[in-house]
């Protein structure tokens, strides 16, 4: 007996030790361990306490208090709940033995539930918008006021662009009598909270047409309406442009300008002018004097006006008079005509013929600013007639673009008008306004994409042609056959000096 007593009192502490509920586990099942046959016989076990104690879990020291902490909200399935309610249905199914009955699943959708409603009141007239949160705390009775705020600030929004709709159209309805457009008959109903009971995944399908056709005719009525709305867009740009050229001053075309300048130097003759030419240039008239040029104190007679026949050589008091009606030309009409000074025939060959050739001193009362009115460096060109014997070239100082030209209608090249007309403009700036210039930097050039001599008379009128055109600031867009026409005008420009 008392070895039994001492067994009993021995298996009731190891109960104990090792009770389940002693760890936390109040429905774990442990199967009850088989005694070895040494018990029967009541000979001494051969297994160890510790060894029989290892088969049981380690004691683990349970938590006494709570712990807080932050509420995670826990979404999945369509559903959220706190993390404080899914700690709690989770200890209720670890109770349960790990099993989760139909009524455990349904107190877990409803904590999902309850964790995600929020009920949104709104009344439209007086603005009152009540934002209640559903809580397992508060019981639906917090209301959180910066939701309050979002709310209201994005209903006014909507009550803007609901207005900011209203307002287009009942313009385009004004203007050109335009019904309010599908779409935003759409929104308005949409803004004003109707037309939601008319949404639906299922496509309305008309009894009388096929649903594709439908579709045809909705999509031909809004491309209709778009090109009703893009006719008034047109007409109303057309009407503020109508209303723009009455307000501001008609102006020149640019184009038609440029070519009224290309198309000047090519203006026809009258019938007049031709037979006042004519005359002029007949046997009749060889000993009257035609033109008496007061300024440059030339004189034209017949006989001299008979160089500008086709075939005939020109001769210097007709170049002269043409330079001088040139300059007269751009002192009348400053703004149509670049700022140049024309050289006589006579300059270039009182420059080089001094002892040594080059002689400014010969030549540097040319001009004077009493003479001028004005001094070289002020000109955009600078012309220069050259004659070597039976030819005439032309040379230009070009300031405008710092450079020395060379023309000749026959291709020639001639490097020492060059050297002096760059040596000749530097003493008369240095001379007559005190300044060193250096034109070391500037470009010589021989111009070769020129209108070319195709015979051996027209050589003057080419060069008197050269400074017309260059003075105009346009190309040399003439050719040999115009020259019959060029000796013809400067006939008549020449005699018109008579009726000035």
């Amino acid at each position: 007996m008392g070895a039994l007593t001492s067994n009993r009192f021995k298996r009731h502490s190891d109960s104990q030790i090792s009770s389940p509920a002693a760890f936390g586990y109040d429905q774990i099942h442990v199967s009850k361990k088989l005694r070895p046959s040494g018990w029967a016989s009541g000979s001494v076990s051969t297994v160890s306490s510790v060894s029989r104690l290892r088969l049981y879990p380690n004691q683990v020291t349970p938590i006494v208090r709570e712990i807080q902490a932050p509420c995670v909200v826990v979404r999945g399935f369509g559903y959220s709940c706190s993390g404080n309610s899914r700690a709690k249905l989770d200890k209720l199914g670890n109770n349960l033995g790990g099993r989760m009955d139909l009524f455990t699943k349904y107190l877990r959708a409803k904590e999902d539930a309850k964790g995600s409603c929020r009920f949104v009141s709104f009344e439209k007239d007086e603005e009152v918008v009540e934002v209640i949160e559903v809580d397992d705390e508060n019981d639906g009775s917090a209301v959180v006021e910066s939701e309050r705020e979002d709310v209201v600030n994005k209903l006014g929004e909507l009550q803007d662009i609901r207005d900011k709709y209203r307002e287009l159209d009942v313009k385009a309805e004004e203007n050109v009598g335009l019904q309010p457009s599908t779409s935003s008959g759409a929104v308005l109903e949409l803004l004003d909270g109707k037309g939601f009971e008319s949404l639906s995944l299922e496509p309305r399908v008309d009894a009388g047409l096929p649903y594709h056709k439908k579709l045809l005719i909705e999509s031909a009525r809004k491309h209709d309406m778009r090109l009703q709305r893009l006719n008034f867009d047109i007409k109303l740009q057309e009407e503020r442009r109508a209303l723009f050229k009455q307000l501001t001053p008609a102006k020149k075309d640019e184009s038609k300008k440029d070519e009224d300048v290309l198309l000047e130097p090519f203006r026809p003759l009258t019938e007049d002018d031709e037979e006042m030419v004519a005359d002029a240039l007949s046997s009749s008239s060889r000993r009257k004097v035609l033109v008496t040029h007061d300024n440059s104190n030339i004189t034209i007679t017949g006989e001299v006006l008979r160089c500008l026949r086709p075939g005939a050589w020109l001769n210097d008091e007709v170049i002269n008079l043409y330079l001088e009606l040139l300059k007269e030309r751009e002192k009348k009409e400053p703004k149509k005509f670049l700022k140049c000074h024309f050289f006589n025939t006579f300059f270039y060959k009182k420059l080089i013929s001094g002892r040594t050739g080059y002689d400014y001193k010969s030549v540097r009362r040319w001009t004077t600013q009493r003479k001028l009115g004005y001094s070289l460096l002020e000109c955009d060109k600078i012309f220069v007639p050259v004659h070597k014997e039976i030819h005439w070239c032309l040379a230009v100082i070009n300031k405008k673009e710092e450079k020395f030209q060379y023309l000749d209608s026959l291709g020639g090249v001639d490097k020492q008008v060059m050297r002096v007309l760059a040596k000749y403009f530097v003493d008369e700036v240095k001379d007559k306004n005190g300044e060193d210039i250096d034109v070391t930097s500037w470009q010589q050039e021989y111009v070769t994409d020129l209108p070319n001599q195709e015979n051996g008379f027209d050589c003057g009128v080419f060069m008197i042609k050269y400074a017309d055109f260059y003075s105009r600031d346009i190309g040399l867009c003439f050719k040999q056959e115009h020259m019959p026409y060029f000796r013809l005008r400067t006939a008549k420009e020449i005699l018109r000096l008579r009726a000035d």
